[in-house]
């Protein structure tokens, strides 16, 4: 087959748009380590703006944005609490504890949400033999829960026990505005229950690279030094932070489209014999399924990929598809396609 595969392994895979091509070509540029870069400045002003906060920043990466949240938000010898699952514990190369010098207490949750009395019971007495529980970090939309959505008020419920705990809360929002869309809520009201907020430009909204990291001014102020230390000071970098600000302006809305694909790949894949698909739907742009012994996912990835179609296998029968920008119908009908000629060789 020829032409471009249809590439399902992340919405991080997406291409600028013409438009912000344009962007890029166009931007003004500055030193940003010295505060020059007025594209940067715009950008940074409309992520705050856009959740009702005082300041951003604009970092790399989603990593370094949940990392530097950490490290502004604790001590070494600080315990974190997070889910079990969940993309700083699991996927951040073990950096809680590399470059914040922090331990983490891992809870699981159902759909990625943890139990509010369990979080409770985990939160540390004051003893000079524990560590200092400190931070909650949640993640919306929760991406090895299968892009599940936590809803609002669960959220509202962990700043309520952090505030009666005197801890803080930082939301890794990757994809936020996937969890805002398919709630019907503004990402604001999300972000408004955290003390700092991370989410991805180069995911869902389509930006080459780049994420922002929101909350106080203190806070930013704060995560700029930290941003420093990481090796995250960047020079002209408003060529990257030009096509932040129109997939911010622009790619929020288009998301249910991701969301509407996903949901056909689901429906697809699950008449499909030889494959278990998550019970329920997808919630926003992620589908998981498992494929049956003694094929493995890797197998079938290899498979499909042979017939121009690129999905990624998570676990010995595990995989993964992700719909993006980049993703129309016509590559959703040729990843079924390429999925049922791959399951009928075998």
């Amino acid at each position: 087959m020829t032409g471009a595969p249809a590439d399902f392994r992340s919405d991080t895979v997406t291409r600028p748009t013409p438009e912000m091509r344009e962007a890029i070509a166009r931007a003004e540029v500055g030193d940003d380590v010295f505060g020059d870069d007025p594209t940067v400045r715009r950008l940074e002003e409309l992520a705050a703006s856009t959740l009702r906060s005082e300041a951003a920043l604009f970092v790399p990466s989603g990593t370094m944005g949940n990392q530097i949240a950490v490290r502004v938000h604790t001590r070494p010898g600080d315990e974190v609490i997070l889910e079990a699952s969940s993309h700083s514990y699991l996927f951040e190369a073990g950096g809680l504890a590399a470059l914040s010098g922090v331990q983490a207490r891992p809870l699981t949750g159902p759909g990625g949400a943890m139990d509010l009395e369990e979080m409770e019971a985990a939160i540390r007495t004051a003893n000079v033999h524990h560590p200092r529980t400190t931070l909650i970090c949640v993640e919306n939309t929760h991406n090895f829960a299968g892009g599940t959505v936590l809803p609002l008020a669960w959220h509202r419920s962990v700043r309520a026990l952090a505030d009666r705990r005197g801890l803080r809360v930082h939301l890794d929002g990757a994809r936020l505005f996937n969890a805002a869309v398919a709630a019907g809520v503004p990402a604001r009201e999300l972000a408004a229950t955290a003390d700092s907020t991370m989410f991805c430009l180069s995911k869902g909204l389509g930006a080459p690279v780049g994420s922002m990291l929101v909350g106080s001014r203190a806070f930013i102020d704060e995560a700029r030094r930290a941003r420093k230390l990481f090796g995250g000071g960047m020079r002209q970098v408003g060529i990257i932070a030009a096509p932040g600000i129109v997939a911010l302006t622009r790619m929020c809305d288009r998301l249910v489209e991701d969301h509407r694909r996903a949901r056909s790949l689901w429906e697809g894949l699950r008449g499909l014999r030889g494959l278990r698909l998550d019970a329920a739907p997808p919630e926003t742009n992620i589908v998981f399924g498992d494929v049956e012994p003694p094929r493995t996912a890797a197998a079938l990835a290899a498979e499909v990929a042979r017939r121009s179609v690129l999905v990624v296998a998570t676990g010995p029968q595990r995989f993964r598809l992700v719909t993006h920008y980049d993703v129309d119908d016509a590559a959703v009908e040729r990843a079924l396609r390429a999925f049922g000629e791959a399951l009928s060789a075998g």
